[in-house]
């Protein structure tokens, strides 16, 4: 499977859509689109993971390193990632297994995460609880 990376503006926001799996190969056109958005002077970046099925080590160090970035330079990163159900379990479809796969590390909370794009981008709306 292959990786797909859509780039949209909302605002001051670039949101990068993503699709397909994360992993060893594919991470790397994820960690280049955001290298290439913060050098192009974007310092507000949304990660809409939702259509990710699939996420290994190195699509969490991809979102890590990401962090890391936007930190260092003032900026302000937001995932989406589907809501988790009220029992506390991940819901179903693309990006439950991102969502699973951050909360099993225990870094999920290192993120401002977001059921859609229009919360993500909204200064008035809160994140999800981790």
């Amino acid at each position: 499977m292959t990786l797909s990376v859509r780039e949209g503006v909302k605002g001051e926001w670039v949101v990068l859509s993503v699709s397909g799996e994360m992993d060893l190969v594919t991470s790397p056109l994820l960690r280049q689109r955001v290298h290439d958005a913060v050098a192009d002077g974007r310092r507000s970046l949304v990660l809409d993971l939702s259509e990710v099925f699939f996420c290994d080590s190195s699509g969490v160090g991809v979102l890590i390193a990401t962090r890391r970035l936007i930190r260092s330079c003032q900026g302000r990163l937001r995932l989406i990632l589907p809501a988790q159900g009220a029992d506390g379990g991940s819901a179903s479809g693309g990006g439950a297994h991102v969502n699973k796969v951050l909360a099993a590390l225990g870094v999920r909370r290192l993120f401002d995460v977001y059921p859609d794009a229009a919360s993500a981008v909204d200064d008035e709306a809160g994140p999800l609880s981790a």
